[in-house]
């Protein structure tokens, strides 16, 4: 996937969401059609780790039957990273286990930037997000 789209109310959900989960990292699931996300579900982090994340696992499965239910397709993950890299770490590369786009949100000059990741096979290249 070359790009994903998403608004600029989307966008602000995960702000809102990982900046209340600051200094932990926060995470949730992204739900649409091909590259269009439609619905953001945020995601309990059961590590409550400021350097990794383990979705709930209740909660990450109601998200997926919620997608299916909606007839959605699960076409992104998004995390933070609160006190950086705003890129992909080992870690994020090692435990990618889904073939969905991954954001990642980072501090960068005082407010929260996002970028969009493909993982696959151990490597990563950058997504273009198209915020509308």
């Amino acid at each position: 996937m070359h790009s994903l789209t998403l608004t600029k109310e989307q966008l602000q959900k995960m702000i809102a969401h990982v900046d209340s989960h600051a200094p932990l990292e926060a995470c949730g699931l992204l739900a649409g059609r091909g590259s269009k996300i439609e619905s953001v579900l945020m995601v309990t982090n059961q590590a409550q780790s400021p350097v990794r994340y383990v979705m709930d696992p209740i909660e990450q499965l109601r998200a997926f039957e919620w997608i299916d239910s909606n007839g959605l397709e699960l076409i992104g993950i998004f995390h933070s990273h609160p006190t950086g890299p705003e890129t992909v770490s080992p870690t994020d590369i090692a435990q990618a286990a889904y073939a969905v786009v991954q954001i990642i949100l980072a501090p960068v000059d005082g407010s929260w930037h996002a970028r969009g990741f493909w993982m696959e096979d151990g490597a990563y290249s950058e997504v273009a997000l198209q915020v509308l």
